[in-house]
């Protein structure tokens, strides 16, 4: 019997391995990667956002000010982003991909933690358990904050683009005051969004020899700086979201919201919002728009 006929023949990965590789790496980037900087760089500006007001913040605190460029920002994905539905379904499905692959790799794979605990070794175990762990975060994320999984919340708060940084502040202090299950949530968002960005700044450095744009080690090791300076940047972004809504008064920035919707809705705007918060009922438009808020370079 010749060598040919005993060959074992080639799966579906193996035949299209790097072309696979290649796929999952660049979901990883694009789209997820984009949206987790846009996503957390958003989040964040609870802490900054009085900066990015301008002019329109000058007389405003600290506080108001991130309450108030937090809601514009949120109010214009939900109500002003073109073809938001499309944009959901297609981060859902890069995210489907990059999961499903990124699970087959890791069941695959082998490392050698144990015998060699090189630096690159541990990188890849992290990256496998930031991975799992990642993914079931962002299914608790969306499924309480979206998908209206309330039971999973302390408190029961359900959270309202119109009202959104009072009912993410509630969503993470498990109520008006800090609860114990409070602190346990935010405690686990607080975990599970730096093993996010581990995972995506790892990701990225390891992309680049997946597509041959690192074949070096010198060229490695200036692309890890690189990505290494990303990845603390997005670290200090992501803690920043936390620590800034799980520290945030729910009752003070609900004012500081229905002020903005006075504003730039009118009263009736606040009328026809209601109280925040307190049920499933919570989730009607308002006629504030954008283009009526002030916004960078106005």
């Amino acid at each position: 019997m010749s060598s040919a006929e005993t060959t074992k023949p080639q799966s579906f990965f193996e035949k299209n391995h790097l072309l696979l590789r290649r796929l999952h790496s660049l979901t990883g980037i694009v789209p997820i990667g984009v949206f987790l900087i846009a996503h957390l760089v958003t989040n964040s500006s609870i802490l900054w956002g009085k900066v990015g007001m301008r002019q329109a913040g000058h007389d405003m605190t600290m506080v108001q000010g991130g309450v108030t460029y937090f809601q514009k920002e949120v109010q214009w994905i939900n109500e002003q982003v073109p073809h938001l539905l499309l944009i959901e379904i297609i981060l859902w499905t890069a995210l489907a991909y990059h999961s499903i692959l990124g699970f087959y790799y890791a069941r695959t794979g082998r490392t050698n933690v144990t015998s060699y605990a090189y630096q690159s070794n541990w990188r890849y175990t992290l990256q496998r358990i930031s991975g799992y762990i990642g993914i079931l975060f962002i299914i608790y994320h969306i499924g309480t904050l979206r998908w209206g999984w309330t039971f999973l919340v302390p408190g029961g708060a359900t959270w309202s683009h119109e009202f959104a940084a009072s009912t993410l502040a509630l969503a993470l202090r498990g109520g008006e005051d800090f609860t114990a299950a409070g602190v346990a949530v935010s405690l686990f968002y607080l975990i599970c969004v730096s093993l996010l960005v581990f995972h995506f700044a790892n990701g990225l450095w390891t992309a680049a020899i997946t597509w041959g744009l690192t074949i070096s080690q010198s060229a490695q090791k200036r692309w890890g700086y690189v990505c290494a300076g990303l990845g603390a940047g997005l670290m200090l972004a992501a803690w920043s979201a936390v620590v800034g809504f799980a520290t945030l008064s729910p009752a003070q920035a609900r004012d500081f919201e229905k002020k903005y919707h006075e504003k730039y809705g009118g009263p009736a705007a606040v009328e026809k919002l209601g109280k925040p918060a307190t049920g499933p009922s919570m989730n009607p438009s308002t006629s504030a728009v954008r283009e009526s808020v002030p916004v960078q370079g106005q």
